[in-house]
């Protein structure tokens, strides 16, 4: 990553508690003061996260930071936090933020069933993860959702989703299956995560998203009824990156192999941890977690595991768009109705996250925290007005409501709220069909209900008052935000269109795109040293890999396989070879098997071709526009560094 790239990363960040002791005026942009305790906490705060070490020289940082406070500037000269979408956008970031300091309360039987209707449906995602802890710091969590932000911009200005995720997911099984996540339901995921991928339309890319794991994107693909479950082990054998007749063929002749093996008698679970290419499951006897129909982003997968009827049967070999396959059911868990779950999901809904909806205190400690006071006259007033209507849910404000405009409730001595607001909360109340009588009752049973709402409002409100971190983290979203946009007008788009100069740039800088070596190969094994011995002896003296199948392979056994393929030098066995060179090499042993090697070509280090790298030069090409761009700023905008003041703070930042 380079510098720039890194800088909007590091000061879209959090400023939090470090503070420096002086505040002067450090430079200014068009007479606009930045202060030295920003640049000091900023600084101290990302010092140890910064590699390149001219990050960390004070000259250098400082050019940083004035670039990224150039762009917060064109921001707002333009207008851009005046959109509609911008001012949207930062109400619902700070509703999310604000979860962790606000929550509702709800009834089990309302989660219930809301997780009993989701279960009734399997949704199909992709996600992306960014790992932060749950109890993180303020300024860690917010370096975590400013690289989210980023990764969203990326796949909102064009680039394929599925490479986005290799490039920067931190869910480990990313590796495996591209971020794509399968068919899943209700408590498959923590309940933030399963809310964002039930309120997303198919084929819509989330907002970013918290879970006690980190930020999300979720990416819906497809809706459907839920089949049920099933637990499953599988072998698979992967399709080939460059597919021919000749290694389709090759996989499909390995994955009969291993069955007939299967059919000699031999162990499934054995066979899947020597032979599947399904490296998350192969250690584990091929055993895959127990998953609802179409988890693995297979059709074909899933047709053939739910078609098993029988636990332990096994599927004959088949194929699906990630290579050839063996399954073996180990059992089925059908949904069932909601009566016979009701006691499961309960047990499920306490232990969720959705208990915290249930068992919410914070009405309770905000009576505490700030003093109120009630307006007895206007509550008598309140009463008079309200009649047994209520119950039936036809009772109506009062249209001449002029005396209700007087406060009927004020928090802290300082906050006013009409009673005409309780009467419209009373009104919406009807809806809830409570049976409280008589009406003077209910009136105070929900005027207690609306000081504890009333409590909360203010009490969010108030939470950059309350709590200093959450304020910087607003306001860096609010620059966060703002830059996203001035960045996809300004950057973003253009790089993604400009096809001439995306190619020129790539010309240009053709030394950052290359292979390693890489070998074109064949990779014998065999449990049978001299089964290996003789299978170096047949390639030694230029014999094909159909003679040597047809010499040591007989009576229906499998006695040596072979993978064939184009793989860099450390990829595998290969690594057993150092300076290997075209032809046949020695005998390697490794896990019980032993292995020897064709060598038919060796590809030195040398260029890419474009196709092969194009994403990573369209985001070079952005990093490189951008740098430009913060030079034509530097020319719009008048900076003004006061270096008396910078010289106190490199000394003191040196010390």
């Amino acid at each position: 990553m380079r510098i720039t790239r890194l800088f909007i990363f590091i000061f879209i960040l959090v400023q939090s508690a470090v503070l420096a002791q002086t505040k002067d005026v450090l430079f200014t942009i068009d007479n606009h003061n930045y202060y030295t305790d920003e640049f000091v906490r900023v600084y101290n705060k990302n010092l140890d996260l910064v590699k390149d070490d001219s990050q960390k020289n004070l000259d250098n940082y400082l050019e940083l930071f004035i670039g990224y406070k150039l762009k917060v500037e064109k921001a707002n000269k333009i207008g851009l936090q005046n959109s509609v979408n911008y001012q949207n956008e930062l109400k619902s970031y700070r509703t999310q933020l604000s979860k962790n300091y606000l929550s509702d309360s709800k009834v089990t039987n309302e989660l219930v069933q809301e997780a009993y209707d989701r279960m009734k449906q399997e949704i199909r995602a992709s996600h992306i993860l960014v790992l932060i802890d749950e109890s993180a710091s303020p300024e860690d969590t917010l370096k975590a959702y400013q690289k989210i932000v980023d990764i969203k911009k990326r796949i909102d200005s064009g680039e394929d989703f599925i490479k986005v995720a290799q490039q920067f997911s931190e869910d480990p099984s990313v590796k495996e299956n591209n971020g794509d996540l399968g068919y899943f339901s209700a408590f498959r995921m923590v309940y933030p995560f399963e809310n964002a991928a039930f309120s997303t339309q198919v084929g819509q890319l989330s907002k970013p998203f918290r879970t006690r794991f980190g930020y999300h994107l979720v990416k819906v693909v497809d809706k459907r009824m839920n089949r049920g479950e099933v637990s499953v082990a599988h072998i698979m054998i992967l399709k080939p990156a460059n597919p021919e007749i000749k290694t389709e063929d090759k996989s499909k002749q390995t994955i009969e192999d291993i069955y007939k093996k299967i059919q000699q008698g031999e162990s499934f679970e054995s066979l899947a941890q020597q032979f599947s290419e399904d490296k998350s499951s192969a250690s584990k006897g091929g055993v895959l977690q127990r998953f609802g129909s179409g988890q693995l982003s297979s059709e074909e997968f899933e047709s053939v595991a739910f078609s098993l009827q029988n636990k332990d049967e096994i599927s004959q070999p088949f194929q699906s768009q990630f290579g050839w396959h063996i399954v073996k059911l180990i059992d089925k868990h059908p949904l069932q109705s909601l009566s016979e779950m009701k006691s499961d999901l309960e047990d499920k809904v306490r232990k969720d996250e959705r208990s915290l909806l249930i068992t919410n205190s914070l009405a309770k400690k905000l009576r505490v925290k700030y003093s109120f006071s009630k307006d007895q006259k206007m509550i008598s007033a309140v009463k008079k007005v309200i009649n047994d209507d209520f119950y039936a849910q036809t009772w109506e404000v009062p249209s001449a409501n002029k005396e209700f405009q007087d406060a009927i409730l004020v928090i802290n001595k300082s906050k006013k709220i009409a009673a005409l607001q309780f009467l419209n909360f009373v009104y919406n109340q009807q809806k809830s069909k409570i049976k409280t009588k008589p009406v003077v009752k209910l009136v105070d049973e929900l005027f207690e209900k609306f000081i504890d709402e009333q409590l909360t409002a203010y009490y969010n409100e108030n939470l950059e008052n309350e709590f200093p971190e959450f304020k910087h983290v607003m306001d860096e979203y609010r620059d966060g935000l703002l830059l996203f946009d001035l960045m996809d007008k300004e950057i973003w788009t253009r790089a993604k269109t400009d096809t001439t100069g995306i190619f020129t740039y790539f010309k240009n800088n053709q030394i950052n795109y290359q292979w390693k070596k890489r070998f074109e190969v064949d990779i014998f094994s065999s449990t049978n040293k001299s089964i290996i011995e003789k299978t170096q002896q047949f390639l030694n003296k230029g014999k094909s890999l159909d003679f040597i199948k047809e010499k040591l392979n007989k009576d229906g056994k499998v006695n040596v396989m072979v993978k064939s393929g184009l793989f860099e030098e450390e990829y595998d066995i290969l690594s057993y070879y150092p300076n290997a060179l075209k032809g046949v090499t020695s005998i390697v042993s490794k896990d019980n098997y032993y292995f020897v090697v064709n060598i038919k070509e060796v590809k030195e280090a040398g260029d890419k071709d474009f196709t092969d790298c194009k994403g990573k030069v369209i985001s070079d090409y952005q990093q490189f526009l951008e740098s430009n761009w913060v030079n034509e700023l530097r020319k719009e905008f008048e900076v003004k560094v006061n270096q008396d003041v910078f010289n106190k703070v490199k000394q003191q930042l040196n010390q």
